[in-house]
């Protein structure tokens, strides 16, 4: 099987490479820089044949992603070819070395990693620390607002090679004080080295960010995501010492779950885009909804069964695999989604493969309203070709409903006067289906508008001193139009 023996280039300057990582790269005919934006690159690039640096795949993908996985790529197919390569990064392979974690989970080769220093080391004697006793946590940049979700500090954060990186960074903790002290390492090991002391406040402001530079956070005011873990704990709280709380089961709180669900979506209806005071409802109810969730997780933890990581892991893995057109495995190419039709297919065909299911309406929930139960049925056939080819033949399905429906009303048949009544309701969600309409929402919203509007009539008959128990329907039908009016008028 074809080889890769992987080195690092240490810190900065040669003075920190290996005798042993010296000795691979001469000893290999077939070298591999990551990047030649190295001081010690030369080591590779001065040997005879010299090597082949990759910086190109930085220039020609999207994503930091689509680089680690052409890179991987490449060196692979280097490998076969040759038999055997030699492959080196900056500081430490086994240290923040994507590419390198890719590659030693490759089938495809074999891969032998030489131990080198890494800019950890530099870091530690400059910031005149113990990692170990300071309880010190390394985190990636790019992934520092989900990474360092609950940390306090202090963090070691690498990756941190432009200034918008630091932007991300200081804006991923909300409530920081601004004050809290930063130390900036730039270049360690070469003779260019720069520490430089500031707040998380300048931290974007205070230097030009390069690729050799990393940031120490002794402590910060409030902990990434401590928010949540504050309501998780309450969670649990509620549940063993409240009376209620610790009566409910799954079953009992399904009711509850339903209701705030609608509830939500009618906070969601009402929201207005020139109204931010609209928005205090949704958060609301999104907070409800989601305390169903941990309440849920927490019944769960304590009959052994799972807990609220299994459920984050859960969906978070399901949508990385379901979303193929945004994350690719290492080696794998990235799938084309050019459209949302795009990703809706590629998202059934994952979930088809996944489920191994036998029906098309399996995983259909059946409890769910009847309108949107409905509607999710239709589109389940729809995609095997079983549907009105568009809309005007959908709505002659809801005439040749309707007339069946008159005929079993004229006989007087309460069985099959429900049946044909079901039937025009189901043509008419196929209607909508093919308009492009939410029949659950639109049904919701015109009940809304009609609720609305007899509102306003209640309101008129008290303003004018009518009995609305005995306006009559003449005169409440006036008030209807005079409500209508007004609304277009507005």
């Amino acid at each position: 099987m074809p080889s890769i023996t992987i080195v690092g280039l240490g810190p900065g300057g040669d003075e920190h490479v290996t005798a042993v990582t010296v000795a691979a790269i001469a000893a290999h005919e077939h070298r591999y820089l990551r990047t030649a934006r190295h001081p010690s690159a030369h080591l590779l690039l001065d040997q005879p044949g010299g090597a082949e640096a990759l910086d190109r795949f930085y220039e020609s993908a999207d994503t930091f992603e689509d680089v680690y996985a052409a890179i991987v790529d490449h060196l692979v197919a280097a490998a076969g070819e040759h038999g055997e390569i030699l492959y080196a990064v900056p500081g430490s392979p086994l240290v923040l070395e994507r590419t390198v974690r890719a590659l030693l989970a490759d089938d495809r080769t074999t891969c032998r990693v030489l131990p080198a220093m890494s800019f950890l080391d530099v870091a530690w004697a400059r910031l005149g620390i113990d990692p170990v006793e300071a309880g010190v946590r390394l985190v990636d940049g790019h992934e520092f607002a989900t990474a360092a979700r609950g940390e306090r500090g202090p963090l070691l954060i690498a990756h941190t090679h432009a200034n918008w990186v630091l932007s991300d960074i200081k804006l991923a903790v909300d409530e920081a004080s601004g004050d809290e002290p930063v130390t900036i390492l730039q270049r360690l090991g070469t003779p260019d080295e720069a520490v430089v002391e500031t707040t998380w406040s300048e931290l974007d402001r205070t230097v030009e960010a390069d690729h050799l530079t990393c940031v120490f956070v002794p402590r910060l005011a409030t902990p990434i995501g401590d928010h949540y873990v504050r309501f998780h704990e309450l969670t649990r709280t509620l549940r063993e010492q409240c009376p209620w709380d610790r009566e409910q089961t799954h079953q009992t709180l399904a009711p509850y779950l339903v209701e705030e669900a609608f509830e939500l979506v009618d906070a969601l209806q009402a929201q207005r885009n020139d109204e931010p005071a609209s928005d205090t409802d949704v958060i609301e109810e999104l907070g409800d909804l989601l305390y169903h969730i941990e309440f849920h997780a927490a019944i769960a933890e304590e009959e052994g069964r799972f807990s609220i990581v299994d459920i984050t892991d859960n969906v978070h893995d399901k949508l990385v695999r379901r979303h193929p057109h945004v994350f690719a495995p290492p080696g794998s190419a990235r799938v084309d989604a050019a459209d949302s039709a795009s990703v809706e297919a590629n998202w059934e065909e994952i979930k088809r493969a996944e489920k191994q299911r036998d029906s098309l309406f399996d995983g259909v929930a059946m409890s769910q309203p009847s309108l949107a139960y409905s509607q999710q049925l239709g589109r389940k056939v729809a995609k095997v070709g079983f549907d009105w080819t568009d809309a005007d033949h959908a709505m002659t399905d809801v005439s040749d409903e309707l007339a069946e429906l008159a005929e079993a009303r004229a006989g007087g048949d309460a069985a099959e006067i429900a049946d044909e009544f079901g039937d025009v309701l189901f043509a008419l969600v196929n209607v909508a289906r093919h308009l492009g309409v939410d029949a659950e929402l639109a049904l919701r919203a015109s009940a809304g508008k009609f609720r609305r509007r007899f509102e306003a009539i209640e309101a008129l008959c008290a303003e004018r001193g009518v009995d609305i128990r005995t306006a009559g329907l003449e005169a409440l039908d006036a008030m209807w139009d005079e409500v209508k009016a007004l609304e277009r008028s507005r």
